[in-house]
């Protein structure tokens, strides 16, 4: 098994973002089955070699309520403490996006609804799209009629519609991000702004973890650094793109957030590593970026 495994990853297969010729980079051991990352020797865009359908399965119930061996937290249960950020972002984002249009925005991946309700606060009429029956069935009953189930690489979103797309943390769970991003471009009003926050594989946190970075994740399919992500997006007709090291809104949210896990005053030194992380997310010196923390901003 081992000597086929060996002769498997000596064949080259195309890359989905560039159609350059994409080579086996490593495999990661701790997940069973292990994960087969491969690169692409162009754009060096790393992705594993599965459709997005394919991993649909792991965003059910136990995804959320940690009874999965792959989780993600139920936003529901510290939504007071979720509110400073999603409020911080919903800022940050409507200040800089240019449609003059209705005011509308998607959030795809939705999950709960949790940016959507902070959105809606600040004058959007609110729309989401989620790949999870589980998550996307609680947003739609939070917003009858605007919340879409479904992959955003085959849904057919409106045209010139929005003002604002957020993908948080969503583009590495698509096979194609490509075709994702050609969708979401046509979805957008002229002017209108696209945030996609995601890991920076080019970061020196990616490059010293290697093989132990935690981005490597059954569910995480796609694996960008600044660079090709800038490269498809002005591909897909951004006219215009900024990249910011970790997010787009300020050290406080984060720090408000925190405390929703603390127990005990003690708990608060973990400010310190957190305004620490924060800070040097901030610090890209020529093609250094010290942590891989990223959020790109586009405009249509």
């Amino acid at each position: 098994m081992k000597k086929q495994r060996e002769l498997t990853y000596q064949e080259k297969k195309n890359c989905p973002l560039c159609g350059g010729e994409a080579g086996f980079f490593r495999e990661i051991d701790r997940w069973q089955p292990p994960l087969t990352i491969w690169r692409c020797g162009e754009c060096h865009f790393q992705f594993q070699p599965k459709e997005t359908e394919e991993a649909a399965h792991l965003y059910d119930e136990g995804y959320y309520t940690g009874t999965s061996i792959y989780t993600y937290q139920d936003e529901r249960q510290h939504k007071d403490a979720a509110m400073a950020v999603w409020r911080s972002r919903v800022n940050a984002l409507s200040r800089l996006e240019k449609s003059t249009g209705p005011k509308r925005w998607l959030d795809v991946g939705c999950a709960f609804g949790g940016l959507l309700e902070a959105a809606k606060e600040k004058g959007y009429e609110p729309y989401g799209l989620e790949i999870s029956e589980y998550s996307g069935g609680y947003a739609r009953t939070v917003f009858p009629g605007h919340i879409w189930i479904g992959n955003v690489e085959d849904f057919d979103l409106p045209q010139d519609f929005f003002s604002v797309v957020s993908l948080v943390e969503v583009i590495e769970h698509l096979a194609h991000p490509m075709k994702a991003l050609e969708r979401v471009y046509r979805s957008l009003q002229e002017g209108g702004l696209l945030l996609v926050q995601t890991a920076d594989m080019d970061g020196l946190q990616a490059r010293f973890k290697g093989e132990n970075y935690h981005y490597y994740l059954p569910g995480h399919l796609s694996y960008f650094d600044r660079h090709n992500l800038a490269l498809v997006l002005r591909r897909v007709g951004f006219r215009r793109i900024r990249f910011i090291g970790g997010v787009e809104f300020g050290l406080l949210p984060k720090l408000i957030k925190s405390r929703d896990s603390f127990h005990s005053l003690w708990d608060y030194r973990h400010w310190i590593r957190i305004s620490l992380y924060h800070l040097a997310s901030k610090i890209t010196i020529g093609p250094w970026h010290l942590t891989s923390s990223m959020v790109m901003l586009a405009w249509k």
